[in-house]
């Protein structure tokens, strides 16, 4: 425990110089998880925390904003096929006169598609 709280100091100290090269979105990543490994340390988790650090140096070591950018686009360019895909659903549904419980079915997946997209969307453009 003794060399985890000094590697954990060593980071502290590290990170600023750190974390002046890289971008504010892979800041907020990294204070996510932070929060996430302090979070799991508290309630004993040990394997948690394991996991968690090793997620936090790949962050170190390779989060770049571009890479964060297109990983969000892909995303979203995902979402809007499944709201597409959705849309031609509930369309289908409704040319073949399916029945009122079906239409309204269709219809909420498409609007729980639609809100997926546009949080993937809020979430690319921050």
């Amino acid at each position: 425990m003794k060399l985890f709280a000094q590697a954990l100091l060593l980071a502290v100290a590290v990170l600023p110089s750190v974390a002046s090269a890289q971008t504010n979105r892979c800041d907020a990543k990294r204070q996510s998880i932070e929060h996430e490994i302090a979070y799991a340390q508290a309630h004993g988790h040990a394997q948690r925390v394991e996991g968690l650090e090793t997620a936090l140096a790949r962050l170190n070591a390779n989060c770049t904003d571009a890479g964060l950018r297109s990983d969000a686009q892909k995303k979203v360019a995902q979402a809007q096929a499944k709201l597409d895909e959705r849309e031609k659903d509930l369309r289908e549904a409704k040319a073949e006169g399916k029945s009122a419980k079906k239409i309204a079915s269709q219809q909420r997946k498409v609007d729980e598609a639609h809100a997926d997209l546009e949080r993937l969307q809020a979430e690319a453009s921050d």
